[in-house]
C-alpha cells in the first residue's frame, strides 16, 4: 500500500488506468539497471527516478567533464571532476529520496556483466561503445532480461527494445553483428545536439516503465529518428540464424 506521501507524489500516475496504485507498486518493487550516465543516461535516470523505480542501479566509470554539460543534464558545473556515479547518486537522491540507488563505478566487461544483470528486471543500455553494447546484449540474452538500447549522434537517434523473456526474440547482435572494430564516427569527433539524446532517452525510460507495467511495447524493431527533418523510420529486426549470441538458444 502507498503511503500518503507517495499517493500525493505519484498522483498523476494513479489517475492513469494503465498505472493506478497496483502499477505504481510494481514500479516501486522493480530493479532497473542503467548502464552509462552520459547524454542518454542522464535524462533516462531522471525520468526513472521521478517515476519511483524502487531500485535503480547506476553504472559508469567516467568522471564529469566540462564538455559533458552541453548534453548531460544530470550534472552541474560544480560536479566537474567528480565520478559520474557519485554525482548522479546525489542528484537523483535529491529528486526522489524514496528510491534506492546502487552505484557501480566500474567498466562493464564480459566478466562483470552477468553479475550486474543478475536479479534485474529491465536493463537500459545508454553507452557509446560498440564492444560494451555487445557485452550487455549477451548478458541480458543469457539472463532473459529485457534490454532497451539507445544511441544518438549528430542529429540522428535510434532505439531498439529486445524482450529476452521471449525465447524467440532476436538480439542486438542480429542487428549489428560483432566486428571487433569501433565505428569511426562518435560524439567526440562528430558532435551531437543535446535534445536528440533527450528524445531517445525519454523513449528508453518510457519503454522500461511500460515493460515493468506489462503494457504493450514495440520490440524487435529498429526505430530511427532524423531530428533535422523530424522524421521517424521503423524496421523489423529478424533473428539471424548465424548470430553468435542467440542462434544456439
Amino acid at each position: 500500500m502507498l503511503t500518503d506521501h507517495q499517493t500525493l507524489r505519484y498522483s498523476r500516475h494513479l489517475l492513469l488506468q494503465q498505472v493506478g496504485e497496483d502499477g505504481q507498486l510494481k514500479l516501486q518493487q522493480a530493479k532497473v539497471l542503467l548502464i552509462g550516465l552520459g547524454g542518454l543516461g542522464s535524462p533516462a535516470g531522471l525520468y526513472l527516478a521521478a517515476a519511483g523505480i524502487g531500485e535503480l542501479h547506476l553504472v559508469d566509470h567516467d568522471q564529469v567533464e566540462l564538455s559533458n554539460l552541453q548534453r548531460q543534464i544530470l550534472y552541474r558545473e560544480s560536479d566537474v571532476g567528480e565520478d559520474k556515479v557519485e554525482a548522479a547518486e546525489r542528484q537523483l537522491s535529491d529528486l526522489n529520496d524514496d528510491i534506492e540507488l546502487v552505484i557501480h563505478a566500474e567498466k562493464v566487461t564480459a566478466n562483470n556483466a552477468p553479475e550486474l544483470v543478475q536479479g534485474i528486471d529491465v536493463v537500459l543500455d545508454c553507452t557509446d561503445n560498440f564492444a560494451v553494447r555487445h557485452v550487455i546484449n549477451a548478458a541480458c540474452q543469457q539472463a532473459g532480461v529485457p534490454l532497451v538500447s539507445g544511441a544518438a549522434i549528430r542529429l540522428e537517434g535510434q532505439l531498439s527494445v529486445f524482450d529476452f523473456r521471449d525465447s524467440q526474440s532476436p538480439c542486438y547482435a542480429c542487428l549489428y553483428p560483432p566486428s571487433g572494430q569501433e565505428p569511426k564516427l562518435n560524439c567526440a569527433n562528430s558532435g551531437v545536439i543535446g535534445p536528440v539524446l533527450g528524445v531517445i532517452a525519454s523513449l528508453q525510460a518510457l519503454a522500461a516503465i511500460k515493460l515493468l507495467l506489462g503494457l504493450p511495447v514495440d520490440t524487435a524493431k529498429l526505430q530511427l529518428f532524423d531530428a533535422l527533418h523530424g522524421d521517424w523510420q521503423q524496421f523489423a529486426i529478424t533473428r539471424s540464424a548465424n548470430c553468435p549470441v542467440c542462434a544456439a538458444r
